[in-house]
Parts: structure tokens; sequence; C-alpha cells
């Protein structure tokens, strides 16, 4: 470590809280270079898919085709697009902040990013979304944390199975709840408590695409959602599968914002002179009838 310019070197706490941040970038890192390798395969699908019908649009010539070789084509740059938007997204390294954003899309894009990797191992996905309104969090750190989760569900099921994940508003709580369930092999009773400990894992180590077993993703998961006051719950059965439920904050809306000119407007206004009324006519109505 360093010292400060008073000579002095960073105190205990200080010290911890530097490794803290340290072992936090080098968990983004690490998640960045896995997400780097499954969608370089996935990218490379989509470029398939456009040199494929490209070639399908050159050898006919009728409009029909043409027609749809151009929609696929479009189709798959669109998709292209995602993708390289979602991976530069997590790769800037942006402030901590929260901000208001669209968690039905954030989900949406990180599946994306998953889907050869699902479909190789066999995984089928089913979505259930609610109407929910945005949430409060940072983008980055929740898709990692989302990440995280899918990849666990993917490696609890080796043979395949199915993977949950839905969305809903508790309105009670004013909280989004986002739930990812697998039916894998569960976690057993005593392990349950300790799953979020720095270090512990349930697993040997990374499975053969080199992916988890180190005991910091689930903790990493935990400290995240904590900085966005929201929850992180797991609920597990031997034999039937896991559910992790996070809990995270509705945004909070922002008052409207009043142009500067009808502010300026209102302050120069006079105010209303009162309507004085005759003594005893307070509540009546004016007589209607001919006049």
């Amino acid at each position: 470590m360093g010292t400060t310019g008073t000579g002095k070197g960073p105190n205990l706490q200080q010290q911890i809280d530097i490794l803290r941040q340290q072992l936090a970038q080098a968990q983004r890192l690490t998640a960045l270079g896995e997400l780097v390798g499954t969608t370089t395969h996935e990218f490379n699908n989509v470029l398939m898919t456009v040199l494929n019908y490209a070639k399908m649009g050159m050898r006919h010539k009728d409009a029909a085709t043409r027609d749809k070789c151009f929609d696929k084509i479009l189709a798959s740059a669109n998709r292209a697009a995602t993708i390289t938007n979602t991976v530069l997204g997590m790769a800037r390294n942006r402030a901590a902040g929260l901000e208001s954003t669209d968690l039905t899309k954030l989900v949406n894009d990180t599946l994306m990013l998953l889907e050869r990797e699902m479909n190789k191992y066999r995984i089928v996905v089913e979505k259930s979304f609610q109407p929910i309104p945005p949430a409060q969090i940072n983008g980055n750190q929740i898709q990692q944390v989302l990440l995280n989760l899918l990849i666990n569900a993917r490696q609890a099921m080796p043979g395949g199975g199915r993977l949950w994940i839905k969305l809903s508003h508790d309105a009670k709580n004013n909280m989004i709840d986002l739930v990812v369930r697998d039916n894998g092999g569960g976690i057993p009773a005593d392990k349950l408590p300790k799953i979020f400990e720095s270090f512990y894992t349930t697993k040997d180590g990374p499975d053969a695409s080199g992916k988890g077993g180190t005991g910091l993703g689930l903790s990493m998961c935990r400290d995240i959602l904590e900085s966005h006051h929201g929850r992180i719950r797991v609920d597990s059965t031997l034999g039937k599968g896991t559910a992790f439920t996070l809990k995270l904050p509705v945004a909070v809306k922002a008052p409207p914002k009043i142009p500067s000119a009808v502010r300026a407007a209102t302050k120069r206004s006079a105010p209303i002179p009162p309507i004085n009324m005759p003594s005893g006519s307070a509540g009546q109505q004016p007589p209607v009838g001919n006049r």
C-alpha cells in the first residue's frame, strides 16, 4: 500500500475499503471476460445469418425473396447492435450512482447475451413479466448480479432443465421483485445459510466453460443489493431447485419542471383581491329570471 502525503499509510479500515474496491473491480472484469467469450460466439452467429441472407438475395432476383432477405438482415443487424451496446455498457467504468432504469429491457438484453449458452446446455427459459415501474438502480451492477444468477442456474442443471424469470411490482413495499428459479438439484439445508459468505462455494471449481467456483459471485451479489437498499433472498429444496429473489427499489418520480417563463410570470402576477360580499349574502346565489 502507498503512503499518504503526511508520511502515514492508510489505517486498517482504509486498507479494507481499498481491497474491497479492488476485489469488486476484479470481479467485474472477470464477469466481463466471461461475457465476451460467450457473446463472441453469439455475434459470429449473427454475422453468419447476415452473410447467408445476403448471398440468397444476390442469387434470387424476385422482389419477394429479396424483401425477405432484407428483413432478416435488418433484424440480425439490430440484434448485433443490442449485443454490442450491452457489452460496451458493462465495460464502461461508470459511476456507482443509481438512476431510473427499465428493468424489463435490462433482463431481456441480458438473456440475449446468454441465449447461445442456454441453448448449448439445453436450458429452456420461461419469462413472466408483469407491468412494472422503472427501478432506481445501477444498471451495470444489477446486470452483473443477474448474469451471475443465470450462470449459476445453468450450472445447477448440467443435464438441461428449465429456468423461470419473473418480474413483478410489490406495490405495498414500493419494490420490484426479480425472481430467478431453476429446477436443478437444489442446495442442502446445512449449506444454505453460508452461500453469501465470501469464498464459500458449493461447487468443486470452475465448470467445463471455465465459469464459477470461486465463492465470490453470491457475496458480490449481496453487497450490490445492499448498496441499492434492496435485498436478496434464496429458497431451495433438494431435488426440486433453487429460487433467488431480488427486491429492488422503485424509481422516485422527479417533480415536473416548470418553464422559466412561467415561473417569471408567476412572480410578476399581482395577487387577486378578495371579493367583498354584502352582509348576510354569503353563500347566496344571484337571482335568475327575466332581466
